[in-house]
């Protein structure tokens, strides 16, 4: 017998019968619900790593505009305005596309590791670091998507992500069980208090109890994109308000429960997701909550996808064979990990209670409740919005210094304003970021004087704002201030 399992044999007999009685169901409990299959974190794994390369993808076009000193935030900027958040970006030691480029090339050789499975763990890790970096190099473009992200490959660098589908699973021995300990139970909780923190905060919104909320949500056509065109104004979404809040409140469910119940929440949560991406400009956040969900779901339906999956697997097993096998490099001690989750753990707990108000901690760089999963809550978002740039050049022209010709101040589709999902991030947020506003006049400002004959002298930053429901209203105009070229 291992000396771990005498040890627990020798625990339990010398232990009173009443302990043990009471110790017994929880034995047989406990892994059924905190356990994860190794195949499920082979899929995490392998989701993430995809992730994050469509993720820097959809960056890639605007890498100067917002990673680079010549773009809306120049490195003294992001200090000034960030004096503690900006010092643990890596794109700090320098201000070029070139240093830009070369850690954008980093972090996507970091995620087809893994993908792939190679060294699986610490890829995991240095994949947050540089992670982190991007996202503290511009917070106005990193949502709740992206914290989401990041959390979750920091707890995959204490999991046995590798066992399975990976080129790290070639010198392990065939592993078809499940992970139990500490970092299994964290990542759960992890991804349970994202839907709880966001069930209370919907419930103290009164739209969203009484069932109108997804459709304020969809009537706003700057956050509309594929087929939400389609389904905005229809009855089924106020079905949909009531049962993806009923779904929040019942997410504590992915732990107590398990088999079909399990399954069939992680089914219905994701299908939620899918239906967001397909409908709203969020990003890669909808798909980053499916892959979480991942680690949810039973043996069962791993053997399935397994069985489905054999005939890709084998044509790619031979040509991994053929790789050179990573030699063992050293390990965290075991004390030091456990020790490590324990407290991350400790932390997502505290920081949601905190968050939502039922903790006070002491004073921090970042308030709690300013970095909390409160995704449309607790009242959804109400008035469209687009920025209008109103650029004077020398000889007293009028133009849109951002999209080119007249300025327009009544646009009939505020969607098409916005390029991508970051320049959509960027501009929402900006009315609320008044040190960042010179930064982004100059960079209009260089940009049209390269793009033109004629010169800027000045530009005006123009906010405009809609109400959307129940019908739309006048377009109100504010100037959020004029700057010299």
């Amino acid at each position: 017998m291992p000396p771990e399992r005498t040890q627990r044999a020798t625990a339990l007999a010398v232990s009173p019968p009443c302990v043990v009685s009471l110790l017994a169901p929880l034995r047989e409990t406990l892994p059924a619900r905190v356990g994860i299959d190794t195949r499920g974190l082979a899929a995490v794994r392998i989701a993430l790593g995809l992730l994050v390369l469509c993720d820097l993808a959809l960056r890639l076009p605007d890498i100067a505009a917002f990673y680079t000193d010549a773009g809306v935030l120049p490195r003294s900027l992001l200090a000034e305005a960030y004096p503690t958040i900006s010092q643990l970006s890596l794109y700090l030691l320098s201000g070029s596309l070139a240093w830009g480029t070369f850690l954008f090339g980093l972090t996507a050789l970091a995620a087809v590791a893994l993908v792939v499975g190679y060294r699986s763990r610490l890829a995991a890790l240095v994949l947050f670091v540089l992670l982190l970096s991007l996202h503290a190099r511009n917070l106005l473009i990193a949502n709740a998507g992206n914290w989401l992200l990041r959390r979750l490959l920091l707890w995959c660098a204490f999991l046995p992500i590798g066992r399975r589908w990976a080129l790290d699973a070639r010198h392990v021995a065939a592993d078809r069980g499940r992970a139990v300990s500490i970092a299994t139970l964290g990542v759960l909780v992890q991804v349970v208090v994202v839907y709880a923190v966001n069930a209370v905060l919907k419930l103290r919104g009164d739209r969203w109890v009484e069932g109108s909320a997804v459709q304020y949500i969809y009537q706003v056509d700057s956050l509309t994109v594929g087929l939400g065109d389609l389904v905005a104004g229809t009855p089924l979404l106020s079905v949909g308000s009531h049962a993806w809040l009923a779904l929040l409140v019942c997410s504590p469910l992915l732990v107590l429960a398990r088999g079909h119940v399990r399954t069939l929440l992680v089914a219905a949560l994701a299908g939620g997701h899918l239906f967001m991406f397909a409908t709203l400009r969020l990003g890669v956040f909808p798909l980053v909550s499916v892959a979480s969900l991942l680690v949810f779901l039973p043996p069962p339906v791993w053997d399935r996808v397994e069985r489905v999956t054999e005939p890709l697997r084998a044509r790619l097993r031979d040509p991994a064979a053929a790789l050179p096998t990573p030699d063992d490099w050293p390990t965290v001690p075991r004390p030091a990990t456990q020790t490590l989750t324990a407290v991350a753990l400790a932390f997502v707990l505290v920081w949601s209670l905190a968050s939502i108000g039922f903790l006070t901690v002491p004073a921090a760089p970042v308030d709690p409740e300013e970095r909390r999963w409160d995704m449309f809550a607790p009242q959804p978002k109400t008035a469209d919005s687009w920025s209008v740039p109103v650029g004077t050049t020398t000889d007293g022209q009028r133009v849109d210094v951002f999209r080119g010709g007249e300025p327009q101040f009544a646009v009939a589709d505020s969607g098409a304003t916005y390029p991508n999902v970051s320049w959509y991030l960027y501009l929402t947020s900006l009315p609320d970021a008044a040190t960042l506003r010179p930064g982004f006049a100059d960079y209009l400002c260089d940009r049209w004087d390269r793009r033109h004959d004629s010169r800027l002298a000045t530009v005006e930053l123009f906010h405009v704002t809609q109400e959307m429901y129940p019908e739309p209203s006048a377009p109100d105009r504010r100037s959020l201030g004029t700057f010299d070229c």
